[in-house]
């Protein structure tokens, strides 16, 4: 390109550099690297995400956090891929206290940490048999100053329903209650319908009678949303669903689904 008289950027650097990350290749991405800074091309955080994204990925935790305080150095700031990507690192590590504070800053920046980043680090503390740390997190968020509203709620108590942990999911259910935050739709759904799928009806039936009372309704949105996260449950997924309609806790969206189902089936 250069012979030519023409001289690529930053962004067809990052290009080549994402294609030598996806192979492996992370010797040759370093020295694409030195060669942007031969040429006096500044990389940017694309560039930097895409290397601490590689590293992450094959374990390689101190490569990563190198290439973050480069990204510092250089005047860039971390954003919400980079704090993603080095918490999914340090989960994927087990290391999951480094996780947590990597969490902790990335909320102190501004950034929504997602459902996904939050899943990490309940399947990290539950594969370590530290569920009781799930539960300590909410009181270190407060600790820290760091207002969390009901999204974080809702995170936990799903990775937690789905993991079949409803004891720790509901306790933080409580919680969320004493501190002033309601439950939605997602959440109710969410308790109910692991509490049904142990065995536990009458449990399941109070929150669903809750739900009712509280006009929560089950969008097609959320049923759809279900139906992914327990693929594998489709018979008792089923039943769950009919107890559902039975209390009128569908909106228009979905009842119309649900007839078209039956018309097609």
């Amino acid at each position: 390109m250069e012979a030519k008289g023409l001289h690529p950027g930053v962004v067809t650097y990052n290009s080549i550099l994402r294609k030598l990350c996806e192979g492996g290749r992370i010797k040759d991405a370093n020295k694409l690297l030195y060669a942007m800074n031969e040429k006096k091309i500044q990389p940017d955080n694309i560039t930097c995400n895409t290397l601490i994204n590689a590293y992450c990925k094959i374990g390689d935790m101190k490569s990563a956090l190198r290439v973050r305080q480069k990204v510092l150095g250089a005047g860039l700031k971390p954003d919400q891929f980079t704090f993603k990507a080095l918490i999914h690192g340090f989960c994927l590590a087990k290391e999951i206290e480094c996780a947590k504070e990597l969490l902790f800053d990335m909320v102190k920046a501004g950034h929504f940490p997602g459902s996904c980043t939050y899943s990490w680090l309940v399947d990290g503390y539950c594969n370590q048999d530290n569920d009781e740390a799930i539960i300590r997190l909410l009181d270190e968020f407060a600790k820290k100053g760091l207002l969390i509203d009901i999204s974080v709620y809702r995170a936990l108590i799903r990775r937690l329903c789905k993991r079949e942990k409803v004891d720790y999911a509901q306790q933080i259910f409580n919680l969320m209650q004493e501190r002033g935050i309601i439950g939605d739709s997602v959440i109710y759904t969410s308790l109910a319908y692991t509490y049904f799928k142990l065995g536990k009806g009458i449990v399941a039936s109070d929150l669903l009678e809750e739900m009712y009372r509280r006009r929560l309704m089950v969008t097609l949105k959320l049923y759809r949303s279900f139906a992914a996260t327990y693929a594998d449950d489709k018979n008792i997924l089923g039943i769950f669903w009919d107890s559902v309609v039975e209390r009128g806790l569908i909106s228009k969206s979905f009842l119309k689904y649900i007839q078209q189902l039956k018309l097609l089936s």
